[in-house]
């Protein structure tokens, strides 16, 4: 098969080539395809652009095993996942040893990791839960809870009534929380 002739195939066809024909040219094809967006997440939660390169090739380079290993249902979500956790793993390693001295307040357990893995990713729910929420009760919600604003200030800054602010935040945290519910749902 052409190389030209890889760049038509599904991602599930390409992951088939290449984890049960051992066809190189299959893994290249998602490489390229889905390199830039790997190295986006690196950047985005390593913010350096060499660290970024770095966790990209030491992704793909775990994808060679992973992807003959595990059945992957949709593999732009998975790698997604995959690479966003990663990242996350490289932010919890330990602060390397100086004078053969571990810097104080640095050291993580592995036990807290997970934890911490999980806070993030709600976070991360909680943030696209709210950018999902209409505008009024976006506005109120930020403003109430992530810039510590009262109910006045928050109707003098957006020109809303009292009740307004009050019945878009007391709403916008019942949407939130049912948001946040059914991706947890969907999970499970």
């Amino acid at each position: 098969m052409a190389q030209g002739d890889y760049k038509k195939l599904s991602d599930e066809e390409l992951i088939f080539r290449y984890a049960h024909r051992n066809e190189q040219a299959a893994f290249t094809c998602l490489f390229d395809r889905y390199g830039h967006l790997v190295y986006g997440v690196c950047l985005k939660y390593l913010k350096e652009t060499e660290a970024a390169k770095d966790a990209m090739q030491q992704i793909f380079i775990k994808l060679l095993v992973d992807l003959k290993r595990f059945r992957i249902e949709n593999f732009k979500s998975w790698l997604y996942q995959v690479a966003k956790n990663y990242c996350y793993m490289q932010l919890r390693k330990p602060m390397p040893v100086v004078n053969n001295k571990i810097e104080d307040g640095y050291m993580e357990f592995e036990e807290d990791w997970h934890h911490k893995i999980e806070q993030e990713q709600l976070l991360d729910k909680l943030e696209t839960a709210i950018k999902e929420l209409n505008g009024e009760q976006r506005t109120c919600i930020e403003l109430f809870y992530l810039q510590k604003k009262t109910y006045q200030e928050i109707a003098i800054q957006t020109g809303y009534t009292l009740m307004q602010v009050k019945s878009a935040i007391q709403n916008g945290r019942r949407n939130l929380k049912n948001k946040l519910e059914a991706s947890r749902n969907v999970q499970l």
